[in-house]
């Protein structure tokens, strides 16, 4: 009995770490030359990475109506893998995340997650240290954008 339950809490564990994927807070510059993971030079180093979000205005102030968006969405979509803090759980924490990435690359990712991974130098570098895929979460450019503010208010907060 005790062998079955550590084979059926070790097959969940390692599906955990499969599915919620991430990146590491460690690696905070972007890879240069070709990647050991895929043996291909990154395709991109823009630091807007690799997506839709080209130029995103930022006011000074925070949006709370955006923040108790991007919160839900953190509560059940983020939060199994990733922390508020600097620690990392499975992916990153999060804490100064907005000053290490710009609006643009942070909603590219959110949004554009498997071509970033595969085309964004920052995200394969990030990759390579994790060596778990965040999975495509499927948030729409509304609840990335909550989720952006959500990060930039946990980034102020004292």
């Amino acid at each position: 009995m005790k062998k079955t339950s550590i084979a059926a809490l070790t097959v969940l564990v390692t599906f955990f770490f499969i599915a919620c994927g991430g990146s590491s807070s460690t690696a905070d510059k972007p890879a240069t030359g070709d990647t050991a993971a895929t043996g291909t030079a990154p395709k991109s180093d823009d630091k807007a990475g690799v997506g839709k979000f080209k130029n995103v205005e930022i006011a000074d102030q925070i949006d709370e109506g955006m923040v108790a968006t991007g919160q839900k969405v953190f509560d059940v979509k983020c939060m199994a893998c990733h922390k508020l803090t600097d620690e990392k759980l499975v992916g990153p924490g999060w804490k100064g995340v907005t000053s290490r990435r710009t609006p643009e690359w942070i909603l590219n990712f959110a949004t554009n997650t498997e071509e970033m991974l595969n085309k964004d130098a920052t995200a394969m570098s990030l990759l390579e240290i994790c060596l778990v895929k965040m999975p495509n979460q499927n948030l729409a450019d509304e609840e990335a954008r909550g989720v952006l503010e959500f990060m930039r208010k946990n980034d102020v907060a004292k």
